[in-house]
């Protein structure tokens, strides 16, 4: 293998690795923010669970966290607007790439 093949190589490998620690970080958001909208519901602890996987899987419609901006949002009406949604998203991502740096 030459030198350019093993950059490339390394280059594939840590691509692979960020995309994938990029998934674990909006999906660790994705549950914090889904388990504050829950609270703010009033939902229990087993459709708390439920509504996580709603905003989970809310979030595979589109790159991005406007997908569940747009879910959380419509959800929780008039107790919430999108800005401090898009806030509290980011608090939470930034909290959760925090939590897998320590991992």
């Amino acid at each position: 293998m030459t030198t350019f093949d093993e950059r490339e190589a390394a280059f594939e490998a840590k691509y692979a690795h960020d995309a994938e620690m990029r998934f674990k970080a909006e999906a660790r958001a994705d549950r914090k923010i889904a388990l504050w909208a829950a609270e703010k519901l009033g939902k229990t602890a087993d459709a708390a669970e439920a509504y996580v996987v709603e905003v989970i899987r809310a979030d595979m419609e589109e790159a991005g966290a406007e997908d569940v901006v747009r879910k959380i949002t419509a959800d929780v009406g008039a107790m919430t607007t999108a800005d401090e949604v898009r806030a509290l998203y980011s608090a939470y991502l930034k909290e959760a790439k925090a939590e897998l740096v320590e991992a």
